[in-house]
Order: C-alpha cells, then structure tokens, then sequence
C-alpha cells in the first residue's frame, strides 16, 4: 500500500542527477519519490508540511553546503533519515556530515542495488558507506586530512566576493568594513584552508562545498 512506501527526497544541484536518481527508485516497489530538489531552501520549506522518511543529500549546492544542511535537517526533524550522496571523497567532508547527524554516505558512482541496499540499511537505524567510502576512511594514509574549514558567516561572506573576483577594495565597499578587516579575512581563508594562494583557496573551497 502506498502509505507503507519509503518516502524519499532527493537534493542535487544538478536537476538531471535528480530525474535519473527518480527513475532508478521509482521503480523500487517499496519506495516512493516525495519530493525533488536543487537546493536546501526549497527542501527545509517542503519538509515543514510534507512527511518524509529519508533525504538522499548532496554536498554541494547553490544556497547551502550539505554539511550544513544535514544539520538542519537533523535539528528541525530528528526523525528523518539523512544520506549522503556526492561526488566529492574528501575525507574530512565525510567526517563532518556524520557528525551532523547523516547515517551515512555513498559516493555517485554506487550502483542501484548497493544504493537501495544502502538506503534500506540506514533506515533500519546502522551507519552504511559505500565500498569506495569504507576504503577511504580505513586507509591509513588518509587518517591525517584536515577537516572541513570552519567559517564564520562574515568570512563566507569575503569568501563568495573572492571567487567572484572582487578586489580587496570592492569587498571593503559592498561590505561595509574596512580594507584591512577584509585583508585580515583573506589571511585568515587561507590560512584555514591551508591554501597557498587565491586559485587553490577557490579549488579547496569549492572541493568542501561552500561554493
């Protein structure tokens, strides 16, 4: 019956990510698409009247880094099952999101057995990765990743102005605070994370998902 379905949402950026992820659970007899999305507003504002028993999230979108968002979600509805689904196999990214409360996460190259699987495994309450995620959190090499960078809402802020190429000057005007104050902010963008100059600052940052 269709009250007995699991309820999914899916989130990507990429709206032809979401049509293919719908046709591959669609027909999955026991699992229902409720909702599909390319970015976190539109998600939270759906889940405040909607019912729905798992999120399949993406680490990057436009408005909202998944991190975040998985948060969010946690936050204003415990109940709802948070897995992630990205491209990106940064350790730390990882970390992070299960630390916010995801139960689990899939790289996007998971077949559709192993990402039904996975999903029906993270609703029966268990921690469920990936094959290539479980290699890269048990390979000792990696062990010593840095984390996700930790900004403030300002510096995310400079961060945005930066990769649109703004100048120093141009963020001191469209933020109202003073050149050495963004300077400072600059320094500070590097310096979390560990990048050694504008282009890898913009790679990194894009690589963790906030832009």
């Amino acid at each position: 019956m269709l009250q007995n379905k699991t309820r999914i949402a899916l989130v990507d950026d990429h709206p032809i990510v979401v049509e293919g992820l719908e046709k591959v659970l669609s027909v999955v007899k026991h699992m229902k698409i409720a909702g599909r999305f390319t970015n976190g507003k539109d998600l939270l504002s759906f889940l405040n009247y909607t019912a729905v028993d798992i999120v399949l999230l993406d680490i990057t979108l436009p408005d909202i880094n998944g991190i975040d968002l998985c948060k969010s979600i946690k936050t204003n509805f415990p109940q709802i099952v948070v897995l992630a689904l990205s491209n990106l196999s940064n350790r730390g990214i990882i970390i992070d999101v299960l630390k916010n409360g995801a139960s689990g996460y899939l790289l996007k190259n998971v077949s559709r057995d192993e990402l039904v699987s996975s999903i029906n495994t993270a609703l029966r309450g268990e921690i469920v990765f990936s094959q290539d995620v479980k290699e890269i959190i048990s390979s000792p090499q990696l062990t010593n990743f840095p984390e996700t960078a930790r900004l403030t809402t300002r510096e995310k802020e400079v961060l945005g102005l930066i990769a649109l190429g703004k100048t120093t000057a141009e963020i001191s005007g469209l933020l109202y605070i003073s050149k050495f104050t963004v300077e400072s902010h600059r320094k500070n963008l590097l310096q979390k994370f560990n990048a050694r100059n504008v282009a890898e600052l913009i790679r990194m940052a894009t690589q963790q998902g906030f832009l």
